[in-house]
């Protein structure tokens, strides 16, 4: 009776001091088991990431509006785990000088998740004389999306 009633408040002494986060014995239990003494939470900072889908392969072509009117657009395909407001800037290569424009087509505010936005880029004003008819393919400006955190 004296051996179970000790056993017990072994135990006792065990769950106790369990709690407290240390354990003080003077013999550990009969087998070498591994006794839980304290959780750790793990714990970490998450930045802010955008990702813009098949860059390598995005390209807007310019149609013929008017005369010296040139516009296109494309959609580019956003991921994202903030919410963020996309921005545009165009730069003409200076071969087809004109008054070049750029532009988010639609809502320039980008939820958390993927999102598919329209880009636009227009020139007006067009000087064709330095190019010669007929060429094709040939990348007159660059379109510069930016980005920013809403929330």
């Amino acid at each position: 009776m004296k051996k179970a009633l000790f056993a017990v408040a072994a135990v006792a002494l065990l769950a106790v001091t369990a709690q407290a986060g240390e354990i003080k014995l003077h013999q550990w239990p009969c087998t070498l088991t591994p006794v839980e003494i304290t959780s750790i939470p793990v714990v970490m900072d998450v930045g802010y990431w955008v990702s813009i889908q098949n860059q390598n392969n995005l390209k807007i072509t310019l149609a013929q509006e008017s005369i010296h009117v040139y516009s296109g657009c494309t959609n580019m395909t956003v991921k994202t785990n903030v919410a963020v407001t996309l921005s545009t800037k165009i730069a003409a290569t200076g071969d087809v000088p004109g008054n070049y424009s750029s532009w988010i087509d639609g809502s320039a505010n980008v939820p958390m998740g993927t999102s598919t936005v329209k880009v636009c880029a227009k020139v007006t004003n067009a000087d064709l004389s330095g190019v010669p008819g007929g060429t094709t393919g040939k990348q007159v400006a660059s379109v510069t999306i930016m980005v920013v955190p809403t929330t």
